[in-house]
């Protein structure tokens, strides 16, 4: 079953340890999976991400009623972006 990519822009924005973005919708309510555990003590989805046209794997996380895209470090570099920075962002949920 194909799940729906989505695409939207979106700030980056500077993180704990890595650069986000805030993803403008609920992951579980948008593709019909529940979270799932990612880490210790954090739910979220796996998802194939692309930012400004790079490809990753990354994750969704709530925090504070909203979602967020992960951006690592290495991935952050690969697709040139930084905080305050607007992107082309697509998402869908990753499958095993």
């Amino acid at each position: 079953m194909k799940m729906k990519k989505k695409n939207f822009k979106a700030e980056v924005i500077s993180g704990h340890k890595e650069d986000a973005v805030e993803v403008p919708f609920d992951p579980a309510k948008e593709w019909g999976i529940p979270p799932k555990p990612l880490w210790r003590g954090r739910r979220g989805h796996f998802v194939n991400a692309t930012v400004n046209d790079f490809s990753f794997e990354s994750s969704i996380v709530p925090r504070q009623k909203k979602f967020y895209l992960l951006i690592d470090t290495e991935a952050g570099k690969a697709a040139r972006v930084s905080a305050g920075v607007l992107v082309r962002v697509a998402v869908e949920p990753y499958v095993e």
